[in-house]
């Protein structure tokens, strides 16, 4: 099996398939975070596997959302346990990890609950609650399918901050 260029986008071929493994994972990467988390802490899985009917790259995504007098303890105890995804940004309300060792792909996003970017779980609601929002970001990861990931990911982050624009505010947990 070969493996997919990192640098390129593709959505998966079996969006089921995917989706089924990402929740396998899902059910025990949270277990395992929930041992070392404060017991106000939420562990989300957030991204497309999250959602039915989104096409998907194959990955899992998952948000702990933490009080922010929580977050420095958590961040180092997720240190501890994952690597840094190198291609995201640090702050003192987020932090991103990863598990290229895992299967699908395992990607952690640390956030302050309230803070700046805490919006993952906000972006998954939005589209759960709308089924057009889905096509359109299904077309969106068709048309970038085969093309640079960094032009994807910024055609997707101007869809989701678009979509968090217009999505109902909920008062952050």
């Amino acid at each position: 099996m070969t493996m997919a260029h990192p640098d390129v986008f593709h959505v998966a071929t079996d969006h089921q398939q995917a989706r089924a493994a990402a929740e396998r994972l899902f059910a025990a990467v949270q277990q395992q975070l929930h041992a070392l988390l404060p017991a106000t802490a939420e562990v989300l899985h957030v991204g497309a596997t999250a959602v039915p009917g989104c096409l998907t790259k194959g990955d899992l995504d998952i948000v702990v959302r933490v009080e922010r007098k929580d977050f420095q303890a958590v961040e180092a105890a997720l240190a501890a346990r994952f690597a840094r995804n190198p291609g995201s940004i640090g702050t003192d309300e987020f932090a991103a990890f990863e598990d290229e060792d895992r299967t699908p792909h395992l990607g952690i996003q640390l956030t302050a609950k309230g803070g700046e970017w805490d919006v993952f779980h906000r972006f998954v609601d939005a589209l759960r609650a709308d089924p057009d929002l889905v096509k359109s970001y299904n077309a969106l990861k068709m048309a970038h399918d085969g093309q640079t990931m960094e032009r994807y990911r910024a055609a997707k982050d101007a869809f989701v901050a678009d979509a968090l624009l217009h999505a109902p505010a909920k008062p952050s947990g």
